[in-house]
């Protein structure tokens, strides 16, 4: 569960709608570069340096530093190696709070027959200003992620003639 409380009444954000549209827009954009290439620097550069990452499980990842780290050790090895797409299904803006929340689909890249190998993810991301996010929670079904992996490793592996 989250640690984050809201409060009743949040403080206006400082922020526009369309300063946090254009940034929205920008990180997908750097994450669309980053799952191929397997090197998550560049979208953790887009936090502050003391941002929070929340991870469905209750993995709690505390600054930019640490997140590195984290993408790293978590889409290092295959299956995860290959988690390369992150299509946004639908996406909200509270520009009143700085926030924005969206479903994406963590796609696979294809195991070699066309096959689509995907599980939805809901994220939670705070902008914090000048092009940063200070705060992500990312939620998703875990028994949905293992399905979507070992559909992917079966298809796979036929592909491979294994």
């Amino acid at each position: 569960m989250s640690t984050f409380r809201p409060s009743r009444r949040a403080p206006s954000s400082r922020f526009s709608r369309e300063e946090i549209e254009d940034h929205w827009a920008h990180y997908q954009k750097v994450a669309r570069r980053c799952g191929p290439a397997g090197d998550w620097t560049e979208l953790c550069d887009l936090y502050t340096e003391d941002a929070t990452m929340i991870v469905s499980g209750g993995v709690k990842v505390g600054g930019r530093e640490a997140m590195k780290r984290w993408y790293r050790e978590a889409l290092g090895e295959e299956p995860m190696r290959s988690l390369h797409y992150y299509p946004v299904e639908w996406y909200m803006i509270d520009e009143h709070r700085g926030w924005l929340s969206c479903q994406f689909w963590n796609r696979m890249a294809d195991p070699g027959d066309g096959s689509v190998h995907e599980f939805a993810c809901f994220s939670l991301l705070k902008y914090a200003g000048d092009g940063l996010w200070s705060f992500e929670e990312d939620k998703f079904d875990p028994a949905e992620m293992q399905i979507c992996l070992q559909g992917w490793l079966d298809a796979k592996k036929r592909c491979e003639g294994r």
